[in-house]
């Protein structure tokens, strides 16, 4: 009977489970230190500030595919409600070392899981998204196109045909995450790009992404995921070097006259020193602020939070905190 009460609350709209605000899950991977580092780790907050590990801090989900190892997990809601997704760069540089290679002679694809209820998953599986003189397939993500009723898939890639020359954003469209279009470039800079997050609020797209040449995170906005795009000029952090792995959320929504505030998470890779968390009550302005109440229990790296319902908290909690 609960799992049935479980599953119809999965059912609903998930923009009424956005608004849920029953905590967080946070998808995310810990170190290149051991193979087991680099897997798939689980986070779990009530308000999204402060964190603790599930399943003792130890890999909730393993990948022997590909290079056997997962890094920049990505989780999404579908958009009926019915499952989650899991996508994630195949790469191990604990057991086959080495930027260059993992850049130029890397994976072409990505590996995906998928659930029911957060805590049954599928065997993991591998698709090619990348073109075929792609070196690596780094950081995918996600996001609903309301537009074409797909979903649109984008990662970085170099590519063979310009001799590596630069990292793009390259996309495909899927509407099942395992049949997938023809790879097409997604953004095109005059510098090197990755790790690019999308987020929605209020009809309109806002994209973060790292500009490798400054290596600061960007942000733009536009009306649709084809664009145009354009920079937000009020953007605080454009000049803030040393992060990457952009992870934007919804940390309260809007409510009592109050408006919603967003966190902007951002791996301090310079450092060596995980997320730090960035906050704004209006996400259209891009006036980021330091928030200094975030408590994670290891360092969080590239990785992205799930708002989750009251039911999916208790249900996730009680499953993985044993």
């Amino acid at each position: 009977m609960f799992r049935k009460m479980l599953l119809a609350i999965l059912l609903c709209s998930p923009s009424l489970v956005h608004g849920a605000n029953g905590g967080f899950l946070f998808v995310t991977f810990n170190s290149e230190k051991t193979p087991m580092g680099e897997q798939i780790y689980f986070g779990l907050s009530k308000d999204g500030r402060d964190w603790e590990a599930l399943n003792n801090a130890q890999p909730v989900l393993i990948s022997e595919l590909g290079e056997k190892g997962v890094r920049d997990p990505y989780i999404l809601r579908d958009h009926d409600g019915k499952k989650f997704h899991i996508i994630a760069t195949d790469l191990s540089i604990n057991l086959h070392h080495g930027w260059d290679r993992a850049t130029k002679r890397g994976s072409k694809s990505i590996i995906i899981w998928e659930s029911e209820d957060l805590i049954h998953w599928s065997a993991p599986w591998s698709v090619q998204v990348a073109p075929d003189d792609a070196g690596c397939t780094w950081a995918p993500e996600a996001t609903y196109d309301e537009n074409t009723q797909d979903y649109l898939v984008f990662w970085a890639s170099m590519t063979g045909s310009d001799n590596f020359a630069k990292q793009r954003i390259w996309a495909a469209r899927t509407k099942d995450f395992k049949i997938f279009s023809k790879p097409f470039i997604y953004i095109e800079a005059p510098y090197a790009v990755i790790d690019t997050d999308i987020v929605r609020e209020n009809g309109h797209y806002y994209r973060f992404t790292k500009n490798e040449q400054f290596k600061a995170v960007t942000m733009e906005v536009s009306d649709k995921l084809d664009g145009p795009w354009s920079f937000v000029p009020g953007y605080t952090l454009s000049k803030m070097q040393g992060f990457e792995g952009p992870c934007c959320f919804q940390l309260e929504p809007a409510q009592n006259g109050k408006p919603a505030t967003w966190c902007l998470l951002l791996d301090n890779y310079a450092k060596h020193d995980g997320y730090k968390a960035f906050t704004t009550t209006d996400l259209s302005s891009g006036n980021f602020v330091p928030a200094t109440d975030f408590k994670f229990p290891f360092k969080f790296r590239h990785g992205t939070v799930l708002p989750l319902t009251e039911a999916e908290y208790q249900t996730v909690k009680a499953a993985y905190s044993k």
